[in-house]
C-alpha cells in the first residue's frame, strides 16, 4: 500500500519523482533481508548438544514471495514505461525508468539467492529472459520518439536493463563460473548502447561493470575453484579470462569512438589486463597439468610468461600508433617494465638453468630456446620498432637486453651440449671451457659484422664489449685452467681475432690516401 501510494503521487507531481527510487530501493532491502533470513535473536544462541532443540526460522513457502515479487516488478515496470510522456524532463524519465529497470532485477536476484541457494536454476533464468524481453518492448517503443530527450534517456536505461538480463539469464541457467563471462559480456553491450544513445551514465555504468568482473576476479582467480581442466589452453582460464579479454577490447574501442574519458580508460586498462592474466595463468595451467597443488617446472613458466608478454608489448606498441590511447602507451611502457624485471630477477637469476639445475629438455629444442632465444629475437624487434617512435634510451635498452639474452642463450646452449639436460651435472672439462670462449669470441665478430652492414654504433660497442669480456676470459680463466692443445688454441684463435679486428678498423678508421697519378702530375 505504502509503494503503491507513492508511485501514484509521484505519477500526478513531478516534484515527487525523488521517492520512487527510494521505493524502490526499499522494496529491495525487504526483500534482501528474506532472502538472507537473518534475525538478531539467533546471534546469542548457545550452540552445542542442545542447540537443535532451540527455536529455528520456519521453513517458508515460496509462493508468496514469489507473488509478490512478481507484484512489485510489474507495478515498477509498468509504471516505470507509462512515466515516459511527451516533454522535457530528462531527470525525472530517468528516474523512473531506473527503477522501473533495477527493482525487478534487484527482486529477481534475491528470490533466486533465497529459493535456489544460487545453483543453476532454469526458471529463475526464464524470468531474466522474459525481463531482458519486456525490457527490450520498452526500449523498442521509446525508440520511435524522435528528438525528445526524456525518450532518448529512457531507452537507454531500458536498453542497459534488456542486456543486463540477458546477463543474468546467462549466469542463473549455466554453472557459476559462466557468471564472469555474463557479466563481462555486458560491457560491450552498454557500450554500444552508450553509443547510440550518448548518455554519460551509461559510460560509466560499463566502467562499473568492469570493476564488478574485476571482484570477481579478486574473489576466485580460478574462476572455477579448482575445476580449471587439464587441457592445456581450452579449458576454463581461456573462457573465464579470454572472453572477458576479448569483450573488453572491443568495449573499450566502441568508448573510445565518443570520447577518450575515464571510461574508456578504466575498460581499456582491464582489457591488457585480462590479456596479460590470462597468459599467465594458462602458462601455469600448461605447466602443472591444471593441479594448484603441484609445482611444475619454474624456468618453463618464466619462459613462457616472457615470450607470450614481449609479443603483447610489441602488439601494443603497434595498436598506440593507431588508436593514440594513453592507456596503451603507458599499458606498453609498464609492461615492459615487468618483463625487464623477469628477465633479469628470474631469468637471470632466480631461474636461471645453470645455477638451478632444472631440466632444459633437449639439445636444441628446448627451455633454454623458448625462455633466452626467443625473447631475444623479440625484445630486437621490440628494440628496431621503437627506434622513432620512443626515446632513444627506450629502444637502446631493447637492444642491449637482446644481446644479452642471445649472449646467454649460446652460453647455455653450449653447456646443454656438454651436460646433457641438467647443466649443474658433471665438471667442466678443457674442451667445454674452450668452446665458451671460442663461441663468445664467434658472437662478438658476428656483432661487428651487423654493425657495420647495418651502420650501427650500438651494435659495434657491444660487440667491443663481447670482445673485451672474452679476452678477460681467456686470461683469468682459460690461463689458469685450460692446459695444453686448449690453452694454446684459446691464445692463438683469440690473438688472430684481435689481429684481424685491429687490421680491419685500421682500414675503416684510416684508410689510405690515394696515390697520385704521375703522368698528370707531370703534365701540371
Amino acid at each position: 500500500m505504502l509503494v503503491t501510494s507513492t508511485l501514484a503521487i509521484a505519477w500526478r507531481t513531478d516534484a515527487a519523482a525523488l521517492a520512487v527510487p527510494a521505493a524502490a530501493i526499499f522494496v529491495t532491502l525487504i526483500f534482501l533481508h528474506w532472502s538472507l533470513d537473518f534475525d538478531v535473536s539467533q546471534l546469542r544462541l548457545p550452540s552445542g548438544p542442545a542447540s537443535d532443540s532451540l527455536w529455528k526460522p520456519e521453513h517458508y513457502l515460496f509462493g508468496t514471495p514469489l507473488t509478490l515479487g512478481a507484484a512489485f516488478a510489474l507495478l515498477f515496470g509498468v509504471f516505470g514505461f507509462l512515466a515516459q510522456g511527451p516533454g522535457e524532463r530528462p531527470l525525472v524519465s530517468a528516474l523512473w525508468a531506473g527503477s522501473a529497470v533495477a527493482a525487478p532485477i534487484a527482486i529477481l536476484i534475491a528470490l533466486y539467492w533465497r529459493i535456489a541457494g544460487f545453483d543453476r536454476s532454469i526458471p529463475f533464468a526464464g524470468a531474466a529472459v522474459v525481463l531482458a524481453g519486456l525490457f527490450a518492448v520498452a526500449t523498442e517503443a521509446l525508440s520511435r520518439r524522435s528528438g525528445e530527450p526524456s525518450s532518448e534517456a529512457a531507452s537507454a536505461i531500458f536498453a542497459t536493463g534488456s542486456i543486463a538480463s540477458l546477463a543474468l539469464a546467462l549466469s542463473l541457467g549455466l554453472e557459476k563460473g559462466w557468471l564472469t563471462v555474463a557479466l563481462a559480456l555486458m560491457v560491450p553491450g552498454i557500450a554500444w548502447v552508450a553509443e547510440q544513445r550518448p548518455l554519460p551514465a551509461l559510460r560509466w555504468l560499463a566502467a562499473a561493470v568492469t570493476f564488478g568482473v574485476l571482484g570477481r576476479i579478486a574473489w576466485d582467480p580460478h574462476i572455477v575453484g579448482d575445476k580449471v581442466g587439464t587441457t592445456p589452453v581450452f579449458n576454463w582460464l581461456l573462457y573465464g579470462y579470454g572472453i572477458p579479454a576479448a569483450s573488453f577490447w572491443l568495449a573499450g574501442s566502441l568508448l573510445r569512438r565518443r570520447a577518450d574519458d575515464t571510461p574508456s580508460r578504466i575498460v581499456e586498462a582491464a582489457a591488457i589486463l585480462f590479456t596479460v592474466l590470462l597468459i599467465v595463468m594458462e602458462a601455469n595451467q600448461y605447466i602443472t597439468g591444471g593441479d594448484p597443488n603441484v609445482s611444475g617446472n619454474a624456468l618453463a613458466e618464466t619462459a613462457l610468461d616472457v615470450s607470450l608478454l614481449l609479443a603483447v608489448i610489441i602488439g601494443l606498441e603497434r595498436l598506440r600508433l593507431v588508436s593514440g590511447s594513453v592507456v596503451h602507451d603507458w599499458g606498453a611502457r609498464l609492461l615492459a617494465a615487468l618483463v625487464l624485471a623477469v628477465i633479469v630477477f628470474s631469468l637471470g637469476i632466480a631461474d636461471n638453468p645453470w645455477l638451478t639445475g632444472e631440466d632444459v629438455g633437449g639439445p636444441f629444442i628446448n627451455w633454454i630456446l623458448l625462455g633466452y632465444g626467443l625473447p631475444a629475437v623479440l625484445t630486437g624487434v621490440l628494440a628496431r620498432i621503437t627506434r622513432t617512435t620512443r626515446p632513444s634510451w627506450y629502444s637502446l635498452t631493447a637492444l642491449f637486453v637482446a644481446l644479452g639474452l642471445a649472449l646467454v642463450y649460446v652460453t647455455l646452449e653450449v653447456a646443454r651440449l656438454y651436460h646433457g639436460p641438467n647443466l649443474t651435472s658433471g665438471s667442466v672439462s678443457d674442451a667445454e671451457q674452450y668452446t665458451y670462449s671460442a663461441v663468445w669470441l664467434a658472437f662478438g665478430v658476428a656483432l661487428l659484422a651487423a654493425g657495420i652492414t647495418l651502420r650501427s654504433l650500438p651494435l659495434r660497442v657491444a660487440s667491443a664489449a663481447v670482445i673485451v669480456l672474452t679476452v678477460l676470459k681467456v686470461f683469468l680463466i682459460d690461463m689458469s685452467d685450460l692446459t695444453g692443445i686448449y690453452r694454446a688454441l684459446s691464445f692463438l684463435g683469440l690473438g688472430a681475432v684481435l689481429i684481424g679486428i685491429g687490421w680491419f678498423y685500421q682500414r675503416l678508421l684510416f684508410p689510405r690516401s690515394p696515390v697520385p697519378d704521375e703522368s698528370s702530375t707531370a703534365a701540371t
